[in-house]
């Protein structure tokens, strides 16, 4: 459970996913260099986010907000938990955020928004298991 912990708090392992371009730790965390209080910049295929590390408890659980991004986004949370199951480790990707755009923000959210963010998690969620058990990423 740890060394998934460490993979999915450690941003820049992202960039293993062909959807997140580059990764910077923008400033580090009070505890890790990912912990609590960092600022990571990720510039994904589809834009770029800002995001604060808000709660960092290892290796059970860490929470993080977009203070900024483009497209505008308006983000009230993202978590990730890590609970350990027979033979491995359950990951919970959760993230609530809305496209900040007049008239078409919530459509765009829900057509658009919620599909690719679901891609990008899953594609980062294979990097992870391919990096931590030398498994090939299959395509979806």
């Amino acid at each position: 459970m740890e060394d998934v912990f460490e993979w999915l708090s450690n941003a820049h392992n992202y960039t293993r996913s062909k959807f997140v371009l580059r990764e910077r730790l923008a400033e580090p965390g009070a505890d890790a260099p990912y912990g609590l209080g960092a600022l990571r910049v990720l510039l994904w295929t589809v834009g770029i986010f800002y995001e604060r590390i808000t709660a960092y408890d290892p290796p059970r659980s860490f929470d993080y907000h977009v203070e900024h991004s483009f497209p505008p986004s308006r983000h009230e949370a993202g978590r990730k938990s890590f609970t350990k199951v027979a033979g491995g480790t359950h990951v919970t990707w959760t993230s609530t955020f809305e496209i900040r755009l007049p008239l078409v923000g919530a459509f765009l959210t829900r057509v658009v928004g919620v599909p690719i963010i679901r891609r990008v998690f899953g594609r980062v969620l294979d990097a992870a298991q391919a990096d931590l058990t030398g498994a090939r990423i299959q395509p979806h």
